[in-house]
């Protein structure tokens, strides 16, 4: 963007005092946070995977195929979501449907595209079976999240690995301690810092070691003087830096 650009562009926001924080759900939630989950199960044919699509694939040996993609990506927007419902009510459901808008325009998209399916009918038939999918993921993966890793491992079980009765429990195990990294450290992040985008996924082969007392208070001191920094009219922002 131009200089001239951005200054028309900063004048306009202080002009109309825009909220900036539902505005900056389209770039976050809809763009940066979409590919932070698209990228953790993708792959593509005659290609190398990528460090993380190898875990599923090849550590997990979950089958590649569209709907197994699927099933990785909503893991990942259920923990993104869990972070987002911790939000203001209203900036938290306007990022929860800019992720799931991006995601099931993408799935569109590629139905057409690399499926080849021509069918209108047909992909929406299976936009609204994956839909229903997604809201069983959450619903299951919720009732993990507040009882324990048993029941989050029996929702990972039936979801990521199809209820094969022969899935390795390792795996399982392997996969549920991913889930329990992410979610520390997304509780770890104040609003404001995973409002503007700050979190990305922590890969599968790294561990995530808690955090003492003060090292939470000198993150959360670097995070504020950050943000002291940012003084455009964009930059503005009601999230907390605290919680």
């Amino acid at each position: 963007m131009s200089g001239f650009a951005q200054s028309v562009g900063e004048a306009i926001v202080r002009v109309f005092n825009i909220d900036m924080d539902k505005s900056r759900a389209g770039p976050v939630a809809g763009s940066y946070y979409f590919g932070e989950c698209k990228k953790q199960g993708m792959f593509y044919p005659n290609e190398p995977l990528s460090p993380t699509a190898q875990f599923y694939y090849e550590t997990l040996q979950l089958p590649r195929s569209f709907s197994q993609w699927f099933q990785i990506t909503a893991l990942h927007y259920w923990i993104l979501s869990v972070r987002m419902r911790a939000m203001p009510f209203k900036y938290g459901r306007n990022y929860q449907q800019k992720l799931v808008d991006r995601i099931f325009r993408d799935m569109e998209l590629r139905m057409a595209g690399e499926l080849g399916i021509s069918s209108n009918r047909i992909i929406d038939g299976y936009l609204r079976d994956y839909h229903t999918q997604l809201l069983g993921c959450v619903v299951a993966y919720d009732e993990g999240l507040v009882t324990d890793d048993i029941t989050l491992a029996a929702a990972i079980w039936r979801n990521i690995f199809n209820g094969n009765p022969n899935a390795d429990l390792r795996h399982v195990e392997a996969l549920v301690g991913y889930v329990r990294q992410q979610l520390y450290v997304l509780n770890k992040m104040s609003d404001r810092e995973f409002g503007f985008g700050a979190f990305s996924f922590v890969p599968p082969d790294q561990v995530v070691k808690p955090l003492t007392k003060a090292q939470e208070d000198r993150l959360r001191e670097a995070a504020k003087a950050l943000f002291a920094q940012k003084t455009l009219p964009s930059d503005r922002s009601t999230l907390s830096l605290d919680e």
